[in-house]
């Protein structure tokens, strides 16, 4: 397959079978002989139920879980990490549903979205720079997906910086860091450390740091 037909007649989501990162698509393929009934392909934005327009809010994870999202085929989906996050969107009126960690429990993002940086499973959850930078051309596709976006949160210093870079901008001029806000051309970004069990088991993370930086997003859209 060319590297042309690696993006989807959407232009933001990669080919079922995308090529670009060799090491990510043979690994995807391993595991599609180990787990033939798991999604195991790049995993797409799940996006408002309402429609590209209505969505403010866009929410950007490091990569798909090996039996999270890359088994379920949804962001956040099958693991830890998605149990803290789709509680906190939902106390914040970001989605509506009962969240039961499968694609099919009918959960529903109201004005958000949630994406991943590198749309790939990578082996040890570790995708190599070439991957991030590979992939990226996704997530800058993603965020010109959204004409009335005004904020983003990435979650975790990868999720950050390639967010930062796919805006245009300098990493330089916008560090991580858990809880800041900077304009961004334009949009209010977020950072906050990802949700995963390891941040909160060693305390990096906790539910109250996590859900004060989405307090403060939803203090943001409505204020304006």
């Amino acid at each position: 397959m060319s590297a042309a037909l690696a993006l989807s007649s959407a232009g933001a989501e990669p080919h079922p079978d995308c090529p670009l990162c060799p090491r990510l698509h043979d690994f995807i393929a391993e595991w599609r002989l180990r787990e033939p009934i798991w999604f195991n392909a790049p995993v797409p934005t799940f996006s408002a139920a309402a429609g590209d327009k209505t969505v403010e809010l866009l929410i950007v994870g490091l990569a798909p879980g090996l039996r999270g999202a890359n088994r379920t085929g949804r962001p956040f989906t099958g693991d830890y990490a998605g149990d803290l996050l789709y509680s906190t969107l939902h106390r914040f009126g970001f989605s509506r549903g009962t969240f039961r960690a499968r694609p099919d429990d009918g959960v529903e993002l109201t004005g958000a979205a949630l994406t991943n940086a590198v749309r790939c499973v990578p082996p040890e959850n570790k995708p190599v720079g070439a991957e991030i930078a590979t992939c990226r051309r996704f997530l800058t596709a993603t965020i010109a997906r959204y004409p009335n976006l005004r904020a983003i949160v990435t979650l975790g210093t990868i999720a950050h910086q390639s967010t930062v870079r796919a805006l245009g901008l300098r990493v330089a001029q916008f560090p991580f860091a858990h809880g800041a806000r900077r304009d961004a051309g334009g949009i209010a970004l977020f950072s906050s450390y990802h949700c995963s069990r390891y941040n909160t088991n060693t305390g990096r993370l906790t539910e109250e740091m996590f859900v004060g930086v989405f307090r403060e997003v939803r203090e943001f859209l409505e204020s304006e």
